[in-house]
């Protein structure tokens, strides 16, 4: 083999050896990642319901002590709480397959409704926190992996670990008193301003502010609605680029062990080079495979973020549910983000494995 074909072709890692049937076994392994959706989301939803349930009925937990005795009894009978818990357990699982998660005990509110209303506005923290993760955690990455093992490096190092250890409402408290409180850059929370709240909710829309607020046509709304997502999308989303951090630089120094890195090297290519050209693809494939994790860390996390910066979404309306000991509410929320996180889950192992076709059961 010549230099030139070995600075070309893939790393071994990567080099997919051929056998009959990979198309099956893609087509087998996709099925089986689908199939473990179900057990995933009934194992959480299991454990959800009968920690519940410890506490007593729903009812009695939001209510007690607020009605008299009789009309509390009454309500627990309509509500069917008097019943053997596990006929009630495979009553909700039924319920769960029809998309109904009941209604909230305090507001009266389907949960579904719920879900749909305030889901949209954590969709959108999310995403806005991925993309300060891959921004922040991808590229200081492999500045981490180019200068490895000087001071650059070791500070990198540290600054991942404090970004992944630090609490999510401290770090979200701290942004608060720097940037609005003390230098008045930026708003204290909120996912907008109330004007701004007002226009895009009456001319309607998708329910995410920023897609709402370019489909307005005002840059004023625009620049108010990431103005008050910056310190959100920043405290939770360094969380995630702690750990992009690390794997990226860990991958990167990984690969230039590799034979076609050393060809490459021979022939004068920079070291900068050999990052962001022969290092950066095969280390980008175990961030993929890590995403979907991230997804659940984000979710856990937007309930801290969403209270700190009372973005309104559905980690601010289960920390208010909680509080409440609305456990209705509470069960249909936290099943509702078993599934999001199973389907994340999923999706995110399908791109990897056409990635990366070593990826097989």
């Amino acid at each position: 083999m010549t230099i030139d074909a070995a600075v070309t072709e893939p790393p071994p890692a990567l080099q997919v050896p051929r056998r009959r049937g990979s198309g099956g076994s893609l087509g087998r392994y996709i099925l089986i990642r689908f199939l473990l959706i179900f057990p995933t989301v009934l194992i959480l939803v299991t454990l959800v319901f009968f920690l519940i349930r410890m506490t007593g009925d729903p009812i009695t937990a939001a209510l007690g002590g607020r009605l008299p005795a009789d009309q509390l009894a009454e309500r627990i009978h309509e509500a069917g709480y008097d019943r053997n818990i596990f006929v009630q357990y495979l009553e909700y699982l039924g319920q769960i397959l029809r998309f109904d998660f009941g209604t909230t005990i305090t507001d009266k509110q389907p949960v579904i409704q719920v879900l749909a209303t305030y889901g949209l506005a954590t969709l959108e923290l999310v995403l806005y926190s991925l993309v300060v993760a891959f921004i922040v955690g991808i590229p200081l990455g492999m500045v981490a992996a180019a200068m490895r093992d000087r001071w650059p490096d070791a500070v990198l190092r540290v600054s991942a670990i404090l970004f992944y250890a630090t609490p999510v409402f401290f770090a979200g408290l701290v942004a608060k008193l720097v940037f609005s409180v003390w230098l008045g850059w930026l708003p204290v929370s909120g996912r907008a301003s109330v004007r701004t709240e007002i226009a895009l909710n009456r001319k309607g829309g998708t329910g995410i502010y920023l897609i709402d607020a370019i489909a307005s046509g005002n840059p004023a709304y625009v620049g108010d609605v990431l103005s008050h997502a910056i310190l959100p999308a920043l405290t939770l989303g360094l969380l995630t680029a702690g750990i992009f951090l690390r794997l990226v630089r860990t991958n990167v120094i990984g690969t230039y062990n590799m034979p076609y890195i050393d060809a490459a090297r021979s022939r004068g290519v920079r070291e900068s080079r050999l990052v962001r050209t022969h290092a950066y693809k095969p280390a980008l494939i175990p961030i993929i495979t890590v995403i979907g994790l991230q997804i659940a860390l984000m979710l856990g996390g937007a309930v801290l973020t969403e209270t700190t910066f009372e973005w309104k979404g559905l980690g601010f309306q289960l920390a208010a549910y909680l509080s409440a000991r609305d456990f209705v509410a509470v069960q249909g929320i936290v099943a509702m983000i078993a599934i999001i996180v199973a389907l994340t889950n999923f999706i995110v192992d399908i791109v990897a494995a056409f990635i990366d076709p070593r990826v097989r059961y």
